[in-house]
């Protein structure tokens, strides 16, 4: 009888978050309909044990590639980051599955899955420079190390907002309270997550232009002669095209969370279950995977070494430039010495 009178509060049209929590709190799968649960639907068991199990694999081969590679440490910690949330965030989806009346599993699985993928595009970020140096930095409009410099601490900002709207939704929501607030600063994070991305990927295209362009106009030339080598092997040009894969899926995922969340967590978004496994699981999973087949650390390895090089081989150039010029200056020295005498 409790339960009939929750139930006619959480259904009527001006029924508050409190009135829908205390009802989803007296739910089961035996005495409740699925279209009052956090979903309005049940999460698939098949389709997140995989996501799950994929995430996990993805996870492990990250692990294992920077112990073999030891390069990419910055790309390794945001792409282990956002695997591991995503593990957890699917984790949270089966939970759901045996009560997706469950708060708990309901809001592990929208904080993580929400968040994760903002590392993913940090280590996006990282590898651009390294690209640009490896064709040149006369084909690029700013710097090579100017593109973490701008993009990385945007990533982080929109990190911040989504993790603190995750916050602050899942207390209101311990709290019975509505998590709108939070909420909303989530969708703050991530539209400017995929503004950021946006920018980063129209200055990718610029690069890729105006690359081709001075290659037409000024053939070989108009790359770096030194990573020549690096640009024809195909361990490199599949590296490149697995990074623009992973960055438009994220992109894409990213969109699609901003129309979903911007609903609220009652909206019709979020009621999707098959959006969400196709625009978010199969998005960001396709985007791992394709790191995972060419991680830059095996691909990119000339890239990586040259620079540090080039620094060793410059400070060993003074360094000799240095022990010439004592000699002189001790034979300067000396010849005033006989001068005095």
């Amino acid at each position: 009888m409790d339960t009939l009178r929750l139930f006619a509060r959480a259904s009527s049209p001006g029924a508050n978050y409190t009135a829908i929590t205390n009802y989803r709190n007296q739910c089961t799968l035996d005495t409740c309909p699925l279209s009052q649960s956090y979903y309005a639907y049940r999460p698939s068991l098949p389709a997140n044990a995989i996501f799950l199990a994929l995430f996990s694999f993805s996870l492990l081969c990250f692990l294992l590639q920077a112990l073999l590679s030891r390069r990419f440490v910055g790309f390794t910690v945001a792409l282990v980051s956002g695997c591991i949330l995503e593990v957890v965030g699917y984790a949270g989806r089966i939970i759901s599955y045996i009560n997706p009346f469950d708060q708990n599993g309901f809001l592990i699985q929208i904080c993580c899955l929400t968040i994760a993928p903002a590392f993913m595009a940090a280590g996006l970020y990282l590898c651009l420079s390294r690209i640009v140096n490896t064709f040149g930095r006369e084909n690029s409009r700013i710097a090579p190390l100017s593109y973490p410099r701008i993009f990385i601490p945007c990533d982080v900002v929109s990190l911040l907002l989504q993790a603190i709207g995750g916050a602050m939704a899942s207390i209101a929501s311990h709290q019975n309270k509505s998590p709108d607030n939070g909420d909303h600063i989530m969708v703050a994070g991530l539209a400017f997550q995929v503004f950021t991305l946006l920018v980063f990927m129209i200055l990718c295209a610029d690069f890729a232009i105006k690359t081709l362009r001075r290659m037409t106009a000024m053939g070989e030339q108009a790359l770096d002669p030194t990573h020549a080598k690096l640009r024809q092997s195909w361990s490199f040009k599949t590296f490149l095209i697995a990074l623009a894969l992973a960055t438009v899926c994220i992109f894409i995922r990213s969109v699609y969370r901003v129309a979903e969340l911007s609903e609220g967590w009652e909206g019709a978004l979020i009621k999707n279950q098959s959006l969400f496994i196709g625009l978010e699981g199969v998005m960001v999973v396709v985007a791992v995977l394709a790191l995972n087949a060419f991680h830059p650390g095996l691909c990119f390895r000339e890239g990586y070494d040259l620079p540090l090089k080039k620094v060793r081989s410059k400070k060993n150039k003074r360094s000799d430039a240095e022990k010439e010029s004592p000699s002189r200056d001790e034979t300067g020295s000396e010849t005033a010495v006989v001068s005095e005498a």
